[in-house]
């Protein structure tokens, strides 16, 4: 009889690295983020709160181009733009090197991603059912992970989480952000404009040839990237899929010399080495800033906000929804592929794991104002609900995932132990 297939497996020392470097950079972007995020909180509620109302609201731009903009939407349109452009690269990455390209290894975290959106959504609808006013115009609010944000939890709480499920966690993140970005697109793009959608292909053509032959000079890139962004942005598609739609362009796959030796890194990490620090340590606290600074009101305004089903069903989403969707389906996966879990690890560590991609923060924060429009009423309850359940999420997470420190530091001894051996197998490959 063959050996039953194992989840969560030890992988290679190799990708547990690459992984912990990944996230090892989210985690200073996630610390940024947090202190960005309180900041505005803090302002948006002292006496000072007019100045940065005024500050957010401040307009420039050319208006000819459609592009007199407020420093929010700025922020939200053009630096996030920033963001997807990496989202796009590690997509790529994933797709060509990483977990994704083997259907078996992938079949885990692609089903799991899509029961942690649709059980969120689904929750979300039933408590706005009766809301009216377009309320369910959110349905897509609650479905987001916030990668950095869940890292910098992981560093608070010093957990010793084992590679197999950092892994699945990024991966995890990797493919809620491409469900993310469809939804954007498909869902919230009203008045589509065909010509100028078109005319960005030519910028976006012009910038995969330049980079395809290894043009990395951002005097030249980042000229054209404008030009492409600008003519989504006047498309009525939302701006960072422009983002997107360039880091797919960028070949990840180092080129080699014909004596076949490597002519270098490619240019997926070349471009990952310069843009990661302007996206996670500029761009996405910026857009935190202007994103979450909302007045609650006091303590009565925030528990006033709270009965506003909208709110009740964001926190409900990713609190409940998230562990519910990804837990549920990981198990499911596991009996339809008669899969069990390796024995180091127990499904209460899948569950922390669910809890944590509760953590819903940038992408949730710009669906909100995609679904409601910016800094109406109910967008800024929309503020509250994500940063409610996001917080929650963090917490019951942490609780979690530390009641489990202990075992997690004898695995994490064990895979020190793995980086000076050889013919370790992959993650979710079978154990011998």
């Amino acid at each position: 009889m063959s050996t039953p297939r194992r989840l969560f497996v030890r992988g290679s020392w190799a990708e547990a690295s690459r992984v912990t470097g990944i996230l090892r950079k989210e985690t200073v972007g996630g610390a940024l983020l947090l202190i960005a995020a309180t900041a505005a909180l803090v302002w948006a509620n002292s006496p000072w709160a007019e100045s940065y109302d005024a500050l957010r609201d401040f307009k420039i731009g050319p208006e000819s181009l459609h592009l007199n903009l407020s420093l929010a939407t700025w922020a939200a349109d053009g630096l996030l733009a920033i963001f997807f452009f990496m989202v796009g690269l590690e997509l790529k990455r994933e797709f060509v090197q990483g977990d994704l390209r083997d259907p078996s290894r992938a079949a885990i975290p692609i089903v799991a991603a899509i029961g942690g959106m649709v059980v969120p959504a689904l929750i979300f609808v039933v408590f706005n059912l009766n809301t009216g006013e377009e309320a369910l115009r959110g349905w897509a609010i609650p479905t987001a992970t916030d990668i950095a944000f869940a890292v910098a939890v992981l560093a608070v709480i010093s957990t010793h989480l084992p590679s197999a499920l950092r892994i699945f966690l990024l991966t995890l993140a990797v493919v809620d952000d491409l469900l993310a970005i469809i939804v954007i697109a498909v869902f919230y793009t009203s008045d589509l404009k065909i010509l100028p959608l078109l005319l960005a292909l030519i910028p976006i053509a012009i910038y995969a040839i330049l980079v395809q032959r290894r043009v990395h000079n951002l005097f030249l890139l980042i000229p054209i990237g404008v030009v492409a962004w600008v003519l989504v942005h006047e498309s009525g598609i939302h701006a960072t899929i422009a983002g997107v739609l360039l880091g797919f362009t960028v070949p990840v796959v180092r080129s080699m010399k014909n004596g076949g030796e490597s002519a270098g890194p490619g240019m997926a990490e070349i471009f990952e080495h310069m843009v990661r620090p302007v996206s996670a340590g500029f761009a996405v606290p910026v857009f935190a800033f202007f994103a979450a600074g909302v007045n609650v009101g006091g303590l009565t305004g925030y528990v006033d906000s709270l009965q506003d089903p909208i709110v009740v069903g964001i926190v409900a989403g990713l609190v409940l929804g998230k562990a519910i969707g990804i837990l549920g389906t990981t198990y499911l996966m596991s009996k339809f592929t008669h899969a069990k879990l390796d024995s180091d690890l127990s499904w209460f560590d899948v569950l922390g794991v669910a809890l944590l991609a509760g953590i819903g923060f940038t992408v949730s924060l710009l669906i909100g104002e995609l679904a409601y429009g910016p800094e109406s009423l109910r967008d800024e309850h929309v503020k509250v609900g994500v940063l409610t359940g996001s917080v929650l999420a963090a917490v019951i997470a942490s609780i979690v995932l530390r009641a489990r420190n202990r075992a997690y530091r004898r695995i994490h001894e064990l895979e020190t132990r793995d980086a000076d051996r050889d013919g370790i197998p992959d993650v979710y490959q079978e154990r011998e």
